[in-house]
């Protein structure tokens, strides 16, 4: 049996201080899922956007050209590019040329890199503090690089130009017809594995709603409180990642995702833990390892 060591996960996130979310929460995640990550930072927070005053917010951009020429020089080769939270529209060309250099080169099992592309830019209707349409639309134009993309009910509809609709004051046939719109046009960005978060619907139940790349449409619906903890995206995306190069299939690996953050906020719920603070991820890590 020959051995290997862990595959190399490049992530690229922001490094945001204090508030469970981007690579505070990553970086856990997916060592204990068996893989070593390799930051690419965007950008430096002292603290996530949601509910703190007077945060540091300083871009990366520059930093990022370095780092990533640094890895050319040394050659490395990653098992998957994975982006989340960018911190200008600069960066859309930089996560991109990351891509075109890393993207089709094997690592030691022989594998070109998985990219996976959460195209984190807001939550309930609403695009983040930082983020502009233009570098909205240059999110777009990178998911057309991925082979799994996992945005939120928000972000699909920014990235499809459809106007934002409470799925949980919607008869069930009418979520049903407004999703499958959105995973039709996500289709035409990426031609790859989709899958929607965080869809809500009535009598307390959030639903993920995927699409493979041969076009199966399958749900995922689970009970869950109606609490938007920031991470969740983050985690979610992180756990479907390691679960596919794991092997599982990509509804398998998006249930598994879905079970987890159930867990973690039903959880963080029975320690009364603040919702600015993200879920309290430290104490169910072992959850996810490989029974």
């Amino acid at each position: 049996m020959q051995h290997l060591p862990p595959r190399r996960i490049a992530a690229i996130h922001d490094f945001s201080c204090v508030g469970r979310c981007a690579l505070t929460v990553v970086i856990p995640t997916l060592s204990v899922m068996g893989y070593q990550t390799i930051p690419l930072p965007t950008a430096l927070l002292s603290s996530h956007t949601g509910g703190f005053e007077g945060l540091y917010f300083r871009d990366l951009t520059a930093d990022m050209h370095q780092i990533a020429a640094h890895f050319d020089r040394l050659e490395m080769t990653f098992g998957s590019i994975y982006t989340g939270f960018l911190g200008s529209v600069e960066q859309i060309s930089v996560v991109r040329e990351f891509i075109e250099r890393f993207g089709k080169t094997p690592d030691e099992t022989g594998k070109a890199p998985l990219v996976l592309v959460d195209p984190v830019m807001g939550d309930d209707g609403v695009l983040y503090a930082t983020y502009t349409k233009e570098l909205a639309d240059g999110m777009r134009e990178l998911g057309t690089h991925a082979e799994v993309l996992t945005p939120n009910l928000t972000e699909a509809c920014f990235l499809t130009d459809t106007p934002y609709k409470d799925t949980a004051k919607l008869a069930e046939e009418e979520v049903e017809e407004y999703v499958l719109d959105l995973l039709e046009k996500l289709s035409h960005i990426c031609h790859g594995k989709i899958v929607v978060t965080g869809i809500g619907l009535a009598g307390g139940i959030v639903a993920n709603a995927g699409r493979d790349d041969d076009g199966r449409i399958f749900w995922i619906k689970r009970t869950c409180q109606d609490i938007s903890y920031p991470g969740t995206g983050d985690i979610f995306a992180s756990v479907l990642l390691g679960a596919l190069m794991q092997g599982d299939s990509f509804e398998t690996a998006c249930t598994r995702a879905a079970d987890f953050i159930v867990l973690l906020i039903t959880e963080s719920q029975k320690i009364d833990t603040p919702v600015r603070m993200g879920v309290a991820l430290e104490a169910h890590l072992g959850a996810l390892l490989k029974k």
